[in-house]
């Protein structure tokens, strides 16, 4: 009879290989569970609303902050402690059990009553704006955990701040620079005042208590910037308050809300706890406010009529006749704003991104990637997985391709208040099985982000797990957090599963006895004589599966990043990295020449000599630490450590969180115009491009001398605009030059190379 294995491990610590404690004959699995201005001023599309009054000044905050008078339980230590376990992103000490459907999300329960008229979009704050604070008898006390709020929303998004609060100081924080769809974005899709704004204003505030947030200096040349960060904290410390200020239901300002179907935004100012301007705003399909003097004659129809019913009923508004799917998608964003002005914000979900898999089969598996903004998805994107769980893209089945768009659609649509996900989204015909896996994957993801999580470590069900050379698959059955049963698979030369029926003997003794091994001792199952590799692939797998099951999100995202190493005036090394969990499931390595097209058999004879060598060593190291610790190939060591920064590179792309958030890695990268005519090298220092040299190729991909007067020019004007040490002047939003047309048209080639040179650059 089959032993069960019990498991009492966090999926943190799963994310390293084989680290397992064993308590023979059952697996006990016991380690640590995770704790938890001076800028460009945005284009006008309407004209600005009167500032809201002055709010009272806040009643004087105690001089120390107290200790929150709970703190959560200790988490015990691991007993094994891992080569290398990634961190999660923020989560409490123990994940939760996997349940029903989790609760709704309440919304406020005051409703203020409308006071005025609907205005034009309204200016951005440039300081946090007071909050009244009525006299309290309760002593400031600051609960430790994850909160997330917002600053004053503008045409452009807003600021917001993920504070983890411990003991009344800021442990750990992101800061965020939304879209138009309230999405953190790339810190280069940012003004560039804002790129070096988020370094500084991370170490200003870390440690800080909330009198010291509200008294650290801004940034210069982000100022409106780091004042929407400054208000994001102090607002995510009041919601974190013990006790709220009797009375206190909205934060005065200005909040932004979309619905998450993307349709709508909302700008929502309430002032003394009223309601006292909404502008409603159509979304076009690039998730940009549409412009007013743009608007089609339905769209001006449509928010004449619907911005009345949301001031004068705010998120309870009914449908306007002839506007009815209109007016369902302007309420959704209504409650998106009046959620992120509410000071007792109910969310039951940690807002950001998740991931997670629904039920694994024998031919593959289904992936969610969502994020989550006051209890509703507002962004998925779904993948199909093969039986090596990487994303099949458009090679997986015809059905399952076609179905994916709409589901998508319908997940946003039906599925965006996980209150009413009992229903579950409709499967499309004809992709009834995917459809059902990607439900089950967000019903999952949005338990990952509970606030508030209950028992139990794994989801229930059936998990899939590959070593990340592609040896063993192993499917792993799992109830009340133990593993019930095991499956086997090997894969062939051709990297095709073998069916049971056509193994050798020889194979079907060693699954026999290689499943035998893992349900007994787990990842200190012996080793089978003579097939020591082929054991360790099947503990990987295991250790795979576990760490899909698990309720942790981990600290990478999967999938494949693309990235490049330090350049120089012959060209480039790239890597295409694709991770999951945290480990290199597969390594693309090549040499690029200036017009980035692979040189192949054309680069060194070293370099194509070392590329499979540093390939197979990216393999077997398996994570970012490990491929940092790869030897250099001897006589291709300059391109063996330009191929190692662009898999350290690819790892930073893919992180979740960045600890250091910025616009570009440091270094040196090239980039070609689309008829590979022009190159332009570019150099970046303190995450943002500082230097260019620009480069004519020929019809080769080779450098060409004996320029032409008006290429001289060109080249001259962008090599020459910089000092080497600030923010290059083609470093931003490049465009064209010139006194004539030749010089135009060469200009607008250089400034295509330069925009591919810093999107190779861009984190």
């Amino acid at each position: 009879m089959k032993k069960i294995i019990s498991l009492t491990l966090s999926a943190a610590l799963l994310l390293a290989p084989l680290a397992y404690t064993i308590n023979a004959p059952a697996l006990n699995l016991k380690v640590d569970a995770v704790s938890a201005a001076s800028e460009e001023a945005p284009a006008a599309t309407a004209k600005p609303a009167p500032k809201p009054a002055a709010t009272a000044k806040p009643a004087p905050k105690p001089a120390a902050t107290p200790k929150p008078t709970h703190k959560p339980a200790a988490t015990p230590k691991a007993t094994v402690k891992p080569a290398a376990t990634p961190k999660a992103t923020a989560k409490p000490a123990v994940t939760p059990k996997a349940t029903a459907a989790p609760a709704a999300t309440p919304k406020a329960t005051a409703k203020p009553a409308a006071t005025a008229k609907a205005t034009a979009k309204p200016v951005a704050t440039s300081k946090p704006a007071a909050t009244a604070a009525p006299a309290t008898v309760h002593q400031a006390v600051y609960q430790d955990g994850v909160y997330v709020a917002y600053g004053d929303a503008y045409s452009k998004g807003t600021e917001g701040a993920k504070v983890t609060i411990k003991d009344g100081k800021i442990a750990d924080i992101e800061l965020l620079r939304t879209s138009p769809k309230i999405i953190d974005r790339n810190a280069r899709e940012n003004y560039s005042g804002v790129w070096v704004a988020y370094g500084l204003m991370k170490d200003r505030l870390l440690g800080k208590t909330r009198d010291g947030a509200a008294n650290v200096d801004a940034v210069s040349g982000a100022t409106r910037t780091s004042n929407g960060w400054k208000l994001s904290v102090d607002r995510a410390f009041q919601r974190s308050l013990e006790h709220k200020p009797a009375g206190a239901v909205y934060f005065p300002g200005v909040h932004m809300g979309v619905d998450p179907e993307g349709k709508y935004a909302v700008f929502a100012t309430y002032e003394a706890n009223k309601l006292t301007e909404v502008k409603l705003y159509p979304l076009n399909a690039g998730g940009d406010f549409v412009d007013e003097k743009a608007y089609t004659p339905e769209q001006a129809a449509a928010v004449a009529a619907i911005t009345p019913a949301l001031l004068a009923k705010g998120s309870t508004a009914q449908p306007v006749a002839g506007f009815e799917a209109e007016t369902k998608a302007a309420v959704n964003a209504f409650w998106d704003a009046e959620q992120n002005a509410s000071i007792d914000n109910k969310a039951a979900y940690i807002d950001g991104f998740y991931s997670s898999y629904g039920t694994a089969r024998s031919v593959g598996v289904e992936r969610a990637d969502i994020v989550i903004r006051n209890g509703k998805l507002v962004d998925v994107k779904l993948y199909r997985l093969g039986t090596n769980l990487i994303d099949r893209g458009a090679t997986a089945y015809a059905e399952v391709v076609k179905a994916n768009a709409p589901m998508t659609a319908k997940l946003l649509a039906n599925g965006s208040y996980i209150a009413n996900y009992d229903e579950k989204v409709d499967g499309i015909s004809g992709a009834t099985e995917s459809s059902h896996g990607w439900n089950q994957a967000v019903e999952r993801a949005f338990e990952k982000a509970l606030k508030v999580p209950g028992e139990g470590q794994y989801f229930d069900g059936k998990f899939a797990g590959v070593d990340n050379q592609s040896k063993v698959l192993l499917l792993a059955d799992i109830a009340a957090d133990q593993v019930t049963g095991i499956k086997l698979s090997l894969f062939g030369a051709d990297g095709k599963l073998i069916a049971d029926d056509k193994r050798t003997e020889e194979q079907k003794a060693l699954v026999d006895k290689l499943t035998a091994g893992l349900l007994a001792d787990g990842g200190k199952a012996a080793d089978i004589a003579g097939q020591e590799a082929l054991s360790a692939a099947a503990k990987a797998a295991l250790t795979d599966a576990l760490t899909n099951a698990s309720k942790v999100q981990g600290t990478y995202k999967d999938g494949t990043f693309t990235a490049y190493g330090d350049a120089y005036d012959k060209g480039t090394n790239k890597a295409d990295v694709t991770l999951r969990n945290g480990k290199i499931v597969n390594v693309a390595l090549s040499r690029v020449g200036m017009n980035m097209v692979d040189l192949g058999k054309a680069a060194y004879a070293e370099v194509q000599k070392a590329i499979p060598v540093l390939t197979a060593s990216f393999l077997a190291a398996g994570t970012r630490e490990g491929a940092q610790d790869v030897d250099a190939v001897s006589g291709a060591t300059s391109s063996s450590n330009a191929l190692k920064a662009a898999v350290d590179r690819a790892y930073g792309k893919a992180e979740i969180t960045e600890p250091d958030k910025a616009a570009y890695f440091d270094g040196i990268f090239i980039g070609a115009s689309a008829d590979k005519t022009v190159n332009v090298m570019v150099t970046t220092k303190y995450n943002v491009p500082v230097t260019m040299a620009v480069y004519f190729l020929d019809d080769k991909g080779k450098v060409r001398y004996g320029l032409n007067d008006d290429e001289l020019t060109v080249k001259y004007e962008i090599e020459n605009t910089s000092n080497g040490k600030s923010l290059h002047k083609y470093g931003y939003r490049a465009a064209a030059f010139g006194a004539n047309d030749a010089q135009k048209a060469i200009s607008a080639k250089a400034v295509e190379a330069i925009k591919a040179a810093l999107e190779a650059a861009g984190k």
